[in-house]
């Protein structure tokens, strides 16, 4: 579908700032709202004995203080998304999403 680039742009559009993070590091200062994301899995196909397409699986995390956002909602509107859960650690809540881009 795209490459990580592009979806790195596709979410900083939706939150509508910088505070996009791929796969920080252990201690990383995050400014909040933020997402999060990482990539999580490659769903393969084959054909005649080789490769026929891959797309990749990213988890990304919404992260607000605010539980009404509606950045989820966003989210949720693109393609091959579906959302997987929501929890609440360090008076943050989180709204993971599943994505295939």
């Amino acid at each position: 579908m795209g490459t990580r680039h592009q979806l790195q742009e596709l979410l900083v559009s939706i939150l509508g700032s910088m505070n996009v993070y791929f796969q920080p590091p252990p201690g990383f200062q995050m400014k909040y709202p933020c997402i999060v994301y990482g990539r999580e899995s490659i769903k393969t196909t084959f054909a005649n004995n080789s490769l026929y397409m891959f797309k990749v699986r990213y988890r990304v995390t919404y992260i607000d203080e605010n539980p009404d956002s509606s950045v989820p909602a966003l989210i949720l509107e693109l393609p091959l998304c579906s959302f997987d859960r929501h929890f609440k650690t360090s008076n943050l809540n989180h709204d993971v999403f599943t994505i295939y881009f």
